[in-house]
């Protein structure tokens, strides 16, 4: 088996409804599941531990309620008595957005990052955005997040060899003098040359299969990487060389 992740940049799209534009890149993976399992009995593990200002019930629904077309069986990790052996028996693993500090910290606190990185590894698929894509890279330190809370590391589940940014947007609001997101990852590649970053837009996602990488969707994506700053990423493109940059 090998790793099937789809890292989507964010929910929505615009004004659209809560993940409707997801649903087309998630259908692949619920179908490639299907040759073993039924999607009607497929039991899919949503993780909600990045809402802070949302309670995990809520956006449970929320969840459920959204996906509802593709009738698969989703339920949330917060309502086992054990975190890990939910994870275990999951078919399929969900990340929702929120805050990228709060929710690794809570999987530190259960200890679930190298049991979720093994579980993918082995072929379990993992679908997650902004925040649960945010998990996918090698650390968290490009998110766009307020550290909250201190979780005991930065490292991530390591999906990806290379960091990532959702939500990217170098827009700059005229008579704003903050920087902009161009520049705060300019400000990682400073201080970790060697480590390449790729910020997705609103919209679309990463797709990886094994030892194939897409970008899906509409939407170009950016390379920063050392000297190469805001590199656009064609729609469409193979990012497979990205998976052997260590």
């Amino acid at each position: 088996m090998s790793i099937n992740a789809l890292l989507l940049s964010s929910s929505r799209v615009g004004d659209t409804p809560y993940l409707a534009h997801a649903i087309p890149f998630i259908k692949p993976l619920i179908a490639e599941l299907a040759k073993r399992i039924e999607p009607q009995n497929q039991k899919w593990l949503f993780i909600p531990y990045a809402g802070v200002s949302i309670s995990h019930d809520a956006y449970l629904t929320r969840v459920i309620s959204s996906l509802a077309e593709l009738d698969i069986e989703i339920s949330g990790i917060h309502q086992y008595e054990d975190p890990k052996q939910a994870v275990m028996q999951a078919d399929g693993i969900l990340v929702g957005g929120g805050n990228t500090f709060n929710l690794l910290h809570k999987l530190y606190k259960h200890d679930l990052v190298k049991l979720i990185t093994n579980q993918v590894s082995e072929g379990k698929p993992y679908i997650g955005w902004s925040a649960g894509s945010n998990i996918a890279g090698l650390s968290i330190r490009t998110t766009n997040d307020m550290p909250i809370v201190e979780p005991s590391s930065f490292n991530s589940l390591g999906l990806l060899p290379f960091q990532l940014n959702p939500h990217y947007t170098n827009y700059q609001a005229p008579g704003h003098n903050g920087e902009t997101r161009a520049q705060r990852l300019l400000e990682f590649t400073c201080v970790d040359p060697d480590t390449p970053v790729v910020a997705i837009e609103e919209g679309s996602a990463l797709w990886r299969r094994g030892d194939k990488l897409s970008l899906i969707g509409d939407k170009q994506a950016y390379l920063f990487c050392g000297l190469q700053q805001e590199i656009p990423i064609p729609v469409g493109s193979e990012l497979s060389h990205l998976l052997h940059t260590e």
